[in-house]
């Protein structure tokens, strides 16, 4: 046990490490630590020195402090290095053709526009409905026997001309089961957006964020 005078140095030195910081901070940094268990040995009672247990299990303490610190500064410089990695990868699918998870929505640019969709297995029909902006249904395609993955269709918006729509897929197995249809969506990737830490591709005039892109199918125009 420490006598009540190591108590008051350790006390005396704490308060004032504290009082000289600007910042105060409600816990202890691992220099804090340190100080305050050099600052004990020094002040201990040599008629009660402190004991060699009790001592060994505060140099394991400090000893964790400084682990979980390096592994927190591991773990940050790892972040940063992925986020950079990620960033790299997105610019480099400028120009490129990919397939990505979308919300349904899609853009005529000229007189037709391609509807991916991906079937979770095999189904016997699949119906297609296409919307205009005012919710109006403007088509109905019906298909038959496709299998499971990744399905795509090209839809000639005829009379209704250029303009955002929306659509969404709905199919049936053999037994008359639904099937999960997830809307995607097929483009060239122009541009690469970064906006409030995610990184988002410019395809057929809409932002995709770029973790919902599932394929990329290589150069598809000359630089």
């Amino acid at each position: 046990m420490m006598s009540d005078a190591s108590i008051n140095a350790v006390g005396s030195s704490a308060t004032s490490s504290a009082s000289s910081s600007k910042t105060a901070t409600k816990s202890l940094g691992k220099d804090d630590f340190l100080k305050m268990l050099l600052a004990q040995l020094k002040n201990q009672d040599p008629l009660k020195p402190l004991d060699g247990t009790e001592f060994a299990v505060q140099l394991a303490q400090f000893s964790s402090l400084e682990q979980l610190n390096n592994m927190n500064s591991e773990l940050k410089n790892l972040g940063v290095y992925q986020m950079t990695q990620g960033n790299a990868q997105a610019v480099s699918l400028i120009g490129k053709e990919i397939t990505a998870l979308q919300s349904g929505s899609f853009r005529v640019e000229d007189t037709s526009a391609n509807l991916s969709y991906r079937l979770s297995q095999d189904a016997r029909r699949v119906t297609v409905k296409i919307y205009d902006l005012t919710g109006k249904l403007a088509d109905t395609i019906e298909s038959t026997d496709q299998k499971a993955g990744l399905q795509t269709l090209q839809w000639n918006a005829g009379r209704f001309g250029k303009g955002d729509y929306t659509y969404e897929v709905s199919a049936l197995d053999a037994a008359g089961n639904a099937v999960t249809a997830d809307t995607m969506m097929t483009g060239t990737v122009t541009a690469v957006q970064f906006k409030d830490k995610t990184v988002y591709l410019t395809v057929n005039g809409q932002e995709i964020a770029f973790n919902n892109v599932v394929s990329v199918r290589g150069t598809t125009a000359s630089p």
